[in-house]
C-alpha cells in the first residue's frame, strides 16, 4: 500500500504538469488571432489536422500512404462544389466533403490494404495520380481554375463566417474536436489492436484479428479526418485548386509528420506549424522554398529522427515530465 501511496505520488506531479501545458496551449490558441494575422493561424490549423490524420495512419497503422492529398483536396473540391453550386450552408458542405473523402478512403483503402510497405505506397501514389487527373479533366472542379469565392456563409444560419475571428473559433473547435476523435481512437481497444498489428502483424493474425478489416477501419478514418480539414481549409481560403489533390501535397504532409515525429499525438502539430511558418516567411524572400525545406527534412532526418517531439519525449527532460517515446 506504501508503494502505491508512493507511486501515485510521484506521478502526480508529471501528470499535473502535462495538464498544465495543455492548458497553457488552449489558451496561447485561443488568444492567437490577437496577435497572429488570423487567416496564418487557420492555415496552420489546418495543416496541422492534416497530418494529425496522417500520422493516425503512419504512426498507429504502420502504413506509409503516398494519396492523402486525395482526400484533402477532394474534400475541398465537395465541399466548395456543395457550398457554391448548390447553395448549402457550410456545415452541411463539410459533411459532404467528410463523406466523400470517407468514401475514397474506402475505394482506396479496399485496394491498397492488399499489399503490404512499399507496394502499398506505390498504390496509394498511383491512385492519386488518377484522382488528380480525374480532377483536372472533371466539369465540376473547372480544370486549372479550379472553384474560386466559395462563400462561407452562416454557420447554423446565425454565426457569419465571413468575420474573420468567428471563422477561426470555428477553425479551432473543428481542430480540437478532431484531435479529440484522435486521442479517442488510438486509446481505444481498436487502437491498441492496431498498433499490435504495426508491431507485429503475423501475431495478430495468429491471435485471430482480421487485419484486413483493422488496416482498413484506421485507413478510412484517417482519410475522414484529412477530408475534414481540407473542407475547412476551402472554406477559410475560399477555393479549392488543383494543388490540393497534387503528390507534392501528400509529401508536405509526410514532412510535417516525420518534423514532429511519428507516433505522437502532438508532433504533427509542431511539424505543421513549422513547415507553415517556414513557407510563409520563405515566400517574399528570394530563396527557394522547396530547397530549403528539404534541407530542414533530411537535417531533421541525420539528427532528429524521432522528430522534434519525439526527442524531447525521449530526452531527460521529457522523461522527467512524465512524456513517453513508444514508437
Amino acid at each position: 500500500m506504501a508503494g502505491l501511496i508512493s507511486l501515485s505520488s510521484k506521478e502526480r506531479p508529471k501528470l499535473s504538469v502535462q495538464k498544465l501545458l495543455l492548458v497553457v496551449g488552449l489558451v496561447g490558441l485561443i488568444w492567437a488571432p490577437f496577435f497572429i494575422y488570423p487567416i496564418f493561424v487557420m492555415k496552420v490549423l489546418c495543416f496541422a489536422l492534416f497530418a494529425c490524420a496522417f500520422n493516425l495512419l503512419l504512426g498507429y497503422a504502420g502504413l506509409l500512404s503516398f494519396g492523402h492529398a486525395t482526400f484533402f483536396g477532394g474534400a475541398a473540391y465537395f465541399t466548395a462544389h456543395a457550398v457554391k453550386e448548390w447553395g448549402l450552408p457550410p456545415e452541411l458542405g463539410i459533411l459532404i466533403g467528410v463523406a466523400g473523402a470517407s468514401l475514397l478512403g474506402f475505394v482506396m483503402g479496399f485496394v491498397a490494404i492488399r499489399r503490404q510497405g512499399i507496394y502499398f505506397a506505390m498504390i496509394t501514389l498511383a491512385l492519386s495520380y488518377m484522382f488528380y487527373f480525374f480532377c483536372l479533366q472533371a466539369e465540376f472542379t473547372h480544370g486549372e481554375d479550379g472553384i474560386q469565392s466559395v462563400p462561407r456563409g452562416y454557420l447554423f444560419g446565425v454565426l457569419d463566417l465571413n468575420n474573420s475571428f468567428n471563422m477561426y473559433y470555428f477553425v479551432l473547435a473543428v481542430f480540437l474536436i478532431g484531435v479529440l476523435i484522435i486521442w479517442r481512437f488510438i486509446n481505444s481497444p481498436f487502437g491498441m489492436i492496431l498498433k499490435s498489428i504495426r508491431e507485429n502483424e503475423q501475431r495478430a493474425i495468429s491471435l485471430g484479428y482480421s487485419v484486413a478489416r483493422y488496416k482498413l477501419g484506421a485507413f478510412v478514418m484517417s482519410a475522414a479526418l484529412a477530408g475534414l480539414a481540407g473542407a475547412v481549409k476551402a472554406l477559410v481560403f475560399q477555393f479549392a485548386t488543383l494543388t490540393d489533390v497534387a503528390w507534392q501535397m501528400s509529401g508536405e504532409v509526410i514532412l510535417m509528420t516525420l518534423l514532429g515525429g511519428i507516433g505522437t499525438l502532438i508532433g504533427p502539430l509542431f511539424g505543421a506549424g513549422f513547415v507553415a511558418t517556414l513557407e510563409n516567411y520563405l515566400a517574399t524572400s528570394e530563396f527557394p522554398v522547396t530547397i530549403i525545406t528539404g534541407i530542414v527534412f533530411m537535417v531533421c532526418v541525420l539528427l532528429f529522427r524521432r522528430g522534434i517531439v519525439g526527442e524531447f519525449y525521449a530526452s531527460r527532460l521529457g522523461r522527467k515530465l512524465g512524456f513517453e517515446y513508444r514508437r
